[in-house]
């Protein structure tokens, strides 16, 4: 309970704080990364199983809810939601020959997935545009609809990880033999895992759209995949709301850089090889951050 009223308050904040219109652009794109990250951290953080291509989950949701828009006059709402679903669909035609592989080639088959899926975008031109992009997107993602977004998805995701299937997924990550033995179905568990992990990489790539106005095939390239992973390890695999931090501190960042935006990736590498260095576990490691504060109250208490 408490979380969640931390999660709504930041959320009022965001929404509700006076902001300039670069401010408020800043907000919304970093509530944009924060559910695209979440979605990479419960498959790479919460089940094991590192990716390199969600970038494409992105792509798919931002396409599906482009054309519906644009060239069919759909509500951006069922819009965005189709986009999601539209995610979701792929990744379980995906997810059924590919979740067999384990370890490193679940990562090199991700990545070449991620490219398919980008290079078959990029040349339907008939139905995408192809390399020209898509323009004329209504402009509906808004700093408000950004952040109610945002803080919807945080809470069902935070519910979702305290729930049984939140428990199957850390078991099977941390042994998944173990984790059988035990009566959980690992394979079911990881590709609940991967739906819901492109679902919400899905409703990020719509948001994106809205906030854009245009899209194109390579902003969901193979170097957008790997940010949103090096952001789930910055943040701390296993910590959701180190994700979180992890994505919103990286997007300040990145924006606070953007007058030497030739120097940005240098110092956004920069920033990884310290924080693997100096605290290898990420920011917040296994823990949450209400964890943390329950145990500084708790030694409080004792002394």
């Amino acid at each position: 309970m408490k979380r969640n009223i931390i999660l709504i308050i930041t959320g009022l904040c965001l929404a509700l704080w006076p902001l300039g219109g670069y401010q408020e652009g800043i907000v919304i794109l970093m509530c944009i990364n924060c559910i695209a990250a979440m979605g990479v951290s419960v498959l790479t953080g919460f089940t094991g199983i590192f990716t390199l291509g969600h970038a494409a989950y992105m792509a798919l949701g931002a396409y599906t809810t482009a054309i519906m828009t644009v060239r069919y006059g759909i509500h951006w709402l069922p819009a965005v939601i189709a986009g999601g679903l539209m995610a979701v669909l792929i990744a379980w035609l995906i997810g059924i020959p590919t979740l067999k592989l384990t370890g490193d080639y679940y990562a090199i088959a991700s990545i070449g997935l991620g490219e398919a899926i980008r290079l078959i975008i990029e040349n339907w031109q008939s139905f995408t545009r192809g390399s020209r992009g898509f323009p004329g997107i209504d402009p509906y993602t808004t700093r408000i609809m950004a952040v109610v977004i945002f803080i919807l998805l945080a809470i069902l995701m935070f519910n979702l990880l305290d729930s049984r299937l939140g428990r199957e997924l850390k078991a099977s990550r941390d042994d998944s033999i173990a984790a059988s033995l035990m009566g959980f179905n690992t394979p079911h568990s990881r590709m609940k895992a991967l739906v819901i992990s492109a679902f919400y990489c899905g409703i990020a790539g719509s948001l994106l759209g809205g906030y854009m106005c245009f899209i194109q095939p390579s902003m969901f390239d193979m170097m957008k995949s790997t940010e949103l992973t090096a952001v789930v390890v910055f943040g701390g695999l296993g910590s959701m709301s180190g994700t979180i931090l992890g994505s919103a501190a990286i997007t300040l960042i990145m924006e606070y850089f953007r007058d030497i935006s030739q120097y940005r990736m240098l110092i956004y590498g920069l920033l990884l090889v310290v924080i693997m260095v100096f605290r290898p576990e990420g920011l917040m490691g296994s823990h949450e951050i209400w964890d943390l504060l329950k145990s500084k109250e708790a030694v409080k208490k004792d002394a």
